[in-house]
Parts: structure tokens; C-alpha cells; sequence
């Protein structure tokens, strides 16, 4: 039916359909996400961070095996931006990130306590509400699967870009980072399949610095890279016509939107 519709309709038509039909789809949340008394006081609190850091740099770091290769000693005393799971190296570095970002779902369900306990300003999914509790320093973000935009504010609706690192991208934007720099961001997965299938992990994780980041019997979906180069070239451009810029200093990482740079030349 699909292949049917595609071949009957202009391509005009079927994406403005699509658009319609997650737009009627986000519409679902949207009461809450505007008037909820969590995103209210999240709204208030962003929008006293606006541009808080201006001029300043971080780094956005992902989770991907090449940290096990990078020297992160080097980040004490940087603007950090960590994600999902990478509270399981703070125990290794002997300092945590400077915040904490995690929109996905099976996630949050799976590792609320963990999230919960952790002691930094802390950003999640409006979803994430099922399972966590308000807090001073966790900020309910509103975020969607549908609706491809970047955001420069954090207080109105991001698109999530299918990776989390797309959300810390628009979130450095809105804390007013000039310069963001990619560790850990490989964007290359040994395990292959349908992208955003969730799957029960088998055992140890290849896909992340430690096998236990997914490890056995932890639920995660498959990733969707095709979707997630189109979000990172739209936040390369926003960043490029603001007058900041993102570099990638992943080692051997597989990603080719950013400029590279090496990541041991960022310190003096």
C-alpha cells in the first residue's frame, strides 16, 4: 500500500501529509508540554541560562569505544556535556560531567535511579516524567521524533535528529557555547539491523566504551545514522551562520560532517 501511495501521489503531497500527521501526532503532548507546572519551572529556569556561557567551549561526549582511547583526563575543568549512560566512566575519570542529557526512552525506564541519584543539572525528555521525580536541577526538555528542525532555544520544542547527541548540540546552542567539540561520537555500530528496532541485548556491548553500557538483557533500539547525518548538517549550519562552530575530534571516529581537528592539539 505504501509503494502505491508513493506512486499515485507527488512527493510534494506525501511530505506534506507526513508533516501533517506528526504535527497532529505531537499535538498530543503539546497541553502538557506548555502548561504542565514541571515545564513551566523548566522553562523559567532555561531561560535564565540563555546564553549563560557565551564564548565559551564544551565538549559533547558520546559513548562510543574510541573513549577508551582518549585521554578524558584532559576534560577536568572543561565544559562537559555527558549522555545516557556515561555516568559509568565518572567512577574512572574522578570527576563528572558538567551536565547530563538522556532523552531516549528505554533509557530513562531502565536506568531512572541511576539518573535520578546522579548530582549535576540533568536534562531528559518531557516523556521522562513516567519515571523520574522533579528535581532543582532536572529540566524536562520537550522533545519530539517527528518535526526535523534545530532548535536555538531549549525552551520551545526540539527534534530529537534520531540521536541524543543532536539534543546536546541544541542545548549547547542555548547555553550560548561558541565552540563544541565531538569526543566519542564514533558513529559506527558492530551489531546491524532495521534502524530504531528495539532489541534485547545478548551480552557484552561492542557498540560503547564498557560492555556492560548495554549488556545483557538491557532493551535499546538499533540506530537510524542515515537520519542522524541529516540533523547533524542542519546543526553545522545553524552554528556556522550564528559564528560558532562544532568540531569532531573522535578518534578514528566514522562521522564526516564536522571539521576534524585532534583532540590532544585542543590543550596547552
Amino acid at each position: 500500500m505504501r509503494q502505491l501511495i508513493k506512486k499515485i501521489l507527488p512527493a510534494p503531497v506525501i511530505s506534506l501529509l507526513r508533516e501533517t500527521f506528526d504535527t497532529a501526532q505531537r499535538l498530543q503532548e503539546l497541553p502538557g508540554a506548555a502548561f504542565h507546572p514541571w515545564r513551566r519551572a523548566t522553562i523559567r529556569q532555561l531561560s535564565a541560562l540563555r546564553d549563560r556561557y557565551r564564548g565559551e567551549r564544551c565538549f559533547i561526549i558520546g559513548n562510543g569505544p574510541s573513549l577508551k582511547h582518549t585521554d578524558l583526563s584532559k576534560l577536568r575543568g572543561e565544559f562537559t556535556i555527558g549522555m545516557n549512560r556515561i555516568y559509568l566512566i565518572f567512577p574512572e575519570l574522578g570527576f563528572q560531567t558538567s551536565f547530563y542529557l538522556c532523552i531516549n526512552d528505554l533509557v530513562v525506564e531502565q536506568c531512572a535511579t541511576d539518573i535520578q541519584a546522579l548530582k549535576m543539572p540533568r536534562f531528559v525528555s518531557w516523556r521522562a516524567r513516567r519515571w523520574l521525580q522533579a528535581e532543582n536541577d532536572l529540566f524536562f526538555l520537550y522533545t519530539t521524533y517527528t518535526g526535523a528542525k534545530f532548535a536555538r532555544s531549549a525552551t520551545g520544542r526540539l527534534w530529537e535528529g534520531a540521536t541524543v547527541t543532536y539534543v546536546a548540540m541544541q542545548l549547547a546552542f542555548h547555553l550560548g557555547f561558541q565552540q563544541v567539540i565531538l569526543i566519542g561520537v564514533d558513529h559506527n555500530f558492530v551489531t546491524q539491523g532495521k534502524p530504531n528496532t528495539t532489541i534485547v541485548s545478548q551480552g557484552d556491548d561492542p557498540n560503547h566504551f564498557s560492555p556492560s553500557y548495554f549488556g545483557k538483557g538491557f532493551r535499546w533500539q538499533l540506530p537510524d545514522l542515515e537520519t542522524s547525518e541529516r540533523a547533524y548538517r542542519m546543526a553545522r549550519q545553524a552554528y556556522t551562520d550564528a559564528g560558532r562552530e562544532i568540531l569532531d575530534a573522535t578518534i578514528e571516529g566514522k562521522l564526516d560532517v564536522f571539521p576534524k581537528v585532534k583532540f590532544d592539539t585542543l590543550f596547552h
